[in-house]
């Protein structure tokens, strides 16, 4: 009998992600799924299972979740308080969730999309190759309360890992290459764009993050007469009164305002995972570094299962065991005892 996951209290942005669906820009469909791919990694990292599996996405909250039985279960991505039964879930770490317990999330606390992968994946009805939800396309739907989610076979392993994740929760710098429309904005629009301290808009969502900042827009002298074009996740587009827009998975496939730049994939988690109110500031890269940078991301994740440590430390592969105080409240032997 296949495991099911039944949500019991849906926050406001659950949604069944994969990595996408690639190669459909020309039939009008964006990749699409998980604004953060990284978190997807580290969550089959810490499961042992492929990264193409999908997950449960959370924007902003997660929910309550039960399962009919034993699963093992790995939360990655924005961090959110975790209960099991009452118990803390221990985040970026994996755990068993037994049949009947109840796995609590709650609001994400650094970050903004939390990630609850399972082993053996979330299995839906393929769609053009992916069964992650495209709100946008009318591919899927938000999940809400109710809904049973099936579960494919685990191949099992070890639950109680964790790993110390890279800091992309609280804005910082932004790597990106010139675009299409880079060379039409003025040389002092460009150099005040590096220098500029960016704000995570709230109006944010999984097609784009909309950038605030103090001063002038950056406009751009014949930016009307750009053609509309095919558009992808991490274009900047710089719309009439001169705000950057950063686009996200769900972003559409052409449009017609000037963009200013793009953002390296590898860094794309750290625009989705900014929260509102964040500094932002974006540097240029020349294309080697850009294709160095995506080399050591892809070296980085593909590392991931070797960067796993037991969340509670065996004593029998402890070589430091004697520099803990093992026993509390011991006295000389000169003391008086009362």
């Amino acid at each position: 009998m296949s495991a099911h996951l039944t949500i019991l209290r849906a926050g406001p942005g659950l949604t069944v992600q994969d990595m996408g669906r690639p190669g459909y820009l020309d039939m009008g469909l964006s990749r699409g799924g998980a604004v953060d791919r990284l978190a997807l990694a580290e969550g089959a990292a810490l499961l042992g299972q492929p990264d193409s599996l999908a997950a449960v996405e959370m924007a902003g909250m997660g929910g309550e979740f039960q399962a009919d039985q034993d699963l093992r279960i790995a939360l990655t991505g924005a961090r959110m308080r975790a209960q099991i039964d009452g118990a803390t879930a221990v985040w970026n770490a994996s755990h068993l969730l037994p049949a009947g317990a109840r796995l609590s999330i709650g609001p994400a606390v650094a970050g903004s999309y939390g990630y609850l992968s399972v082993g053996g994946g979330v299995q839906g009805d393929p769609v053009l190759g992916a069964c992650s939800a495209h709100l946008t396309a009318g591919i899927g739907a938000l999940l809400k309360a109710g809904d049973r989610l099936a579960i494919g076979p685990d191949a099992g392993g070890a639950t109680g890992m964790t790993f110390d994740p890279d800091d992309r929760f609280s804005g910082g710098e932004i790597r990106i290459v010139a675009s299409f429309q880079t060379d039409l904005f003025a040389p002092d629009v460009l150099e005040r764009l590096q220098a500029t301290a960016f704000r995570r808009d709230a109006r944010a969502n999984r097609m784009g993050v909309r950038l605030e900042s103090d001063g002038p827009g950056f406009h751009v002298s014949g930016g009307r007469s750009v053609l509309s074009e095919t558009i992808v996740p991490g274009d900047i587009q710089v719309t009439g009164d001169g705000t950057p827009f950063v686009l996200m998975a769900e972003c559409q496939t052409t449009g017609g305002y000037p963009r200013i730049g793009t953002v390296l994939p590898c860094d794309l988690p750290k625009v989705a995972q900014a929260p509102a109110g964040a500094d932002l500031r974006f540097r240029f890269v020349s294309l080697d570094e850009a294709v160095a940078a995506e080399r050591a991301a892809a070296q980085a994740r593909a590392a991931l299962p070797r960067a796993l440590r037991p969340l509670i430390r065996d004593p029998r592969s402890m070589s430091d065991l004697l520099s803990y105080q093992l026993i509390s409240g011991a006295i000389a032997r000169e003391e008086d005892v009362l």
